[in-house]
């Protein structure tokens, strides 16, 4: 064909989708899942959004999915998708932090505001271009709200980090820092918050997810041959790494897993054959003794782990 096509929201409230056509002669690079024009933007040929699944008390069965979109773009908010939704319960709401895709703000993260999980309230961008990975802690602490989030921008001095921020509001957020949960500079190519932080006996407890540097030889190597991967030519692995928080200073790290408790089978495969376990749910289970921790499986599936906290706490140093 003469085109490329690409899908955006265009509905007000409800879900409306219109498929823009670009001519091929725009488009310099293009792939199953995006083209690139000649100023180097780009977009892409599908669109996400989100549906709610209901489980079972335990955490671990699957009652129903809702058959249509539940949460989706507009034409003023995420006009070309949604992605990486994160909850957390606050007093009697529940707030979601979620990546939103524009043309024009590019890749930010916004909220929203629920009182039953059902109907949200759209309170628009709270991290600006690509700023991901925002988490909100279940609490205020000394009167204030607290959110964990990542910007990236085109870095120079630093790879992509974990930063912690301050609110009176929720929408306004200020006293930025960076966290210091790297043990060396060459650690990771990149980390970023999994599910929102978890009050413990001994303090937050942060998942963060974490890629791999290559230059962590004997690590990696042993790694990718577990999985089965050529030890030269194997791409990113993403991993789950665990760190602890001081209760009334979470900028504080006291403590984190010197190895990831938790690493990608040889399915978890992304669409970008990146070795991928994404973190981005948890739940204390009935039992007190566990937790249940949601996970994205490559690009593909949702997979849930019953991990004894104790154990998780003890890897720590």
């Amino acid at each position: 064909g003469r085109y490329f096509y690409s899908p955006r929201f265009v509905g007000k409230n409800k879900f409306k989708i219109k498929i823009d056509k670009f001519p091929k002669g725009n488009v310099i690079d293009y792939s199953d899942l995006d083209f690139t024009f000649k100023d180097e933007t780009k977009r892409l040929t599908f669109i996400s959004h989100l549906r709610r699944v209901i489980l079972d008390s335990s955490g671990l069965k699957i009652l129903s999915v809702d058959k249509k979109p539940s949460f989706f773009g507009t034409k003023d908010d995420a006009e070309l998708g949604v992605e990486d939704p994160r909850i957390v319960r606050i007093d009697k709401n529940y707030y979601m932090t979620y990546v939103g895709l524009t043309r024009e703000e590019n890749v930010s993260s916004n909220l929203a505001v629920s009182k039953d999980c059902k109907k949200w309230n759209r309170l628009g961008i709270i991290f600006g271009q690509q700023d991901k990975d925002v988490v909100l802690f279940p609490e205020k602490i000394k009167g204030e709200y607290i959110a964990l989030d990542r910007p990236e921008g085109t870095f120079q001095f630093h790879s992509p980090n974990i930063w912690i921020a301050y609110s009176k509001d929720l929408i306004s957020w200020g006293k930025l820092d960076a966290i210091n949960l790297k043990k060396s500079k060459s650690e990771f190519n990149r980390i970023g918050a999994g599910p929102p932080p978890l009050k413990t006996r001994k303090g937050w407890l942060l998942i963060f997810h974490g890629v791999i540097h290559s230059k962590l030889e004997g690590f990696m190597n042993d790694l990718k041959r577990k999985l089965g991967m050529d030890v030269e030519e194997g791409p990113e692995i993403y991993a789950a790494w665990s760190a602890l928080l001081k209760y009334d200073n979470p900028k504080k790290v006291l403590k984190r897993s010197k190895k990831p408790f938790l690493i990608p089978g040889k399915n978890d495969i992304s669409f970008e054959d990146k070795q991928v376990v994404f973190p981005t749910g948890i739940v204390e289970d009935k039992n007190g003794k566990d937790i249940l921790l949601y996970c994205g499986s490559g690009d593909r599936f949702i997979t849930v782990k019953k991990i004894a906290l104790k154990d998780i706490l003890k890897k720590m140093k």
